[in-house]
């Protein structure tokens, strides 16, 4: 077993990580290909580090191999943890090897990933090379991927262009294989045309050959053993098909209303995937109750909890649960104190509750082509869970944030309806219920925030200051939740940091 590193800092190395990544050395190619930006840091044991980027010694070498082969030959790194900003090669042209056979054969235990490589060759191949290989793989948090992201943007958009054009991958998996006794004429029109229209494929008209052989390129369609013409694949139904819950009975999102006093309202939504969306928005205008908005001449209804937070919770639940497991459906359930979106499958190994519940979940999707459809559609963002909208419900809206748990076989997302209804609802409820409402107000505040200092929380609230230019009220409702153990002290003095913990 690794030994401990001491005062392990992740953050600190995943910055570490992209620093050095900013020196790459981009390598020149006939081809026009760019080069990513790389940057790697091996943290031994007793905390001290070596670290790397691609083409710092040689023009074209990658970031592991001049980290491990170069700079680290002769090191004993199997109780080292490895950072890189960008997901390892698989393979190479011989007599080279991929970076994840130079990470396993190292022995190194756990790896920290910036961003997945979307390239055709790559794309998530190396994270589930390392899986296999019993590596622990883990993503960097959210914010930071967008830095790497940013510095890599010509690298990322060359490769997702390689990929869209791309045939993907064979796979044993029965969803991106050729379904039997199914044809072109499975597909739904209206699915197809939507796709078409709102993803702007303006070259492209439905049931023809250019746009048939588009749908095989993106993994909706696929060729068989046989090679006899392509007929959709499981993705291609779930995404396309005029009836996907006749072949799949797990594909329905099952929406329930109680009104209370025994009215409830049902409704499945078993179209389509690309078409499941706007339904459901168009259901949940129906369904949530409204106010009038005054804010222009025109007065209007709208929904008294925001339609987009939940649009986006939606879509997640659709596109990122595990469709292998039959005998679940993800589920809306909507009552007086909550709404729960429920997503069949647990997180994968690179994702932590803890990250869900800091919103700083990493960027990776189980199920490839319906994110890569979606975003293409606007529903998603390609690589993302789309953390920022749920991370600003306190600000934007008042309202509390959502809390996600897992309990077989499902992933849990709740929000509570507004504050009142938190204290009955939240994993914490216990502890809830014995705040004030200006001290359920403020651990709202620290929720978002995730670590405040005393001053933050004064000026936040305005509270009145004492002679000595601090708050009572403030230290009150800081020691408080510190002793129902909601937040936790980091320091002493003036440079005390509260910092929430994590559900």
């Amino acid at each position: 077993m690794a030994k401990a590193i001491p005062e392990f800092d992740k953050r600190k190395y995943m910055q570490l990580a992209i620093d050095v990544m900013k020196d790459s050395i981009a390598e020149v190619r006939k081809d026009g290909k760019v080069s990513p930006k790389v940057g790697a840091v091996l943290v031994f044991p007793d905390g001290t580090t070596k670290a790397a980027f691609r083409g710092e010694l040689r023009e074209g070498d990658h970031a592991e191999y001049t980290l491990i082969e170069r700079k680290g030959i002769g090191d004993k790194l199997d109780e080292c943890i490895l950072f890189g900003t960008l997901e390892p090669c698989v393979e190479r042209n011989l007599p080279k090897k991929g970076c994840c056979r130079r990470v396993s054969n190292a022995r190194i235990k756990t790896m920290y990933i910036g961003i997945e490589d979307p390239d055709p060759t790559v794309a998530g191949e190396g994270i589930r090379y390392l899986e296999e290989c019993g590596i622990t793989v883990k993503m960097f948090d959210r914010d930071l991927q967008k830095v790497i992201e940013q510095e890599n943007d010509a690298f990322l958009k060359q490769a997702k262009d390689r990929a869209k054009h791309a045939k993907l991958k064979e796979t044993v998996v029965t969803l991106k294989q050729p379904v039997d006794q199914t044809d072109v004429s499975s597909f739904s029109d209206e699915a197809l045309n939507k796709f078409i229209s709102q993803a702007k494929l303006t070259e492209y008209t439905i049931n023809t050959p250019e746009f048939n052989k588009y749908l095989v390129e993106i993994g909706a369609m696929a060729v068989d053993e046989k090679g006899v013409g392509a007929r959709p694949t499981g993705m291609g139904l779930l995404l396309f098909g005029k009836n996907p819950r006749a072949r799949y009975k797990q594909a329905v999102l099952k929406a329930s209303v109680n009104y209370g006093g025994g009215s409830i309202e049902v409704n499945d939504f078993d179209q389509a995937l690309v078409l499941v969306p706007a339904l459901v928005d168009e259901w949940l205008r129906k369904v949530l109750p409204t106010s009038k908005d005054t804010s222009s001449f025109q007065r209007k209804d709208v929904p008294n909890f925001p339609i987009e937070v939940l649009r986006e919770a939606i879509v997640n639940a659709l596109v990122h649960r595990d469709y292998a497991i039959e005998g679940a459906r993800s589920s809306l359930e909507i009552d007086n104190d909550k709404i729960v979106v429920k997503s069949p499958g647990v997180p994968m190994a690179s994702i932590t509750l803890e990250q869900l519940n800091t919103f700083k979940a990493p960027s990776i999707s189980r199920n490839a082509i319906i994110t890569y459809v979606f975003s293409l559609m606007d529903y998603v963002e390609e690589r993302g869970f789309g953390m920022e909208t749920l991370k600003t419900m306190n600000e934007k809206y008042a309202l509390p944030l959502p809390e996600y748990t897992f309990q077989e076989p499902f992933l849990t997302l709740t929000f509570a309806r507004d504050m009142d209804s938190l204290p009955r609802v939240s994993v914490h409820h216990v502890a809830l219920q014995q705040l004030n409402d200006e001290e359920l107000t403020g651990y709202e505040f620290i929720k978002s925030k995730e670590v405040v200092s005393r001053k933050d929380y004064e000026e936040h609230f305005k509270f009145e200051k004492d002679a000595k230019g601090g708050s009572k009220k403030a230290e009150r409702h800081l020691k408080k939740m510190v002793d129902l153990d909601l937040i936790k002290r980091d320091g002493s003095g003036p440079s005390t940091r509260y910092i929430v913990i994590p559900t």
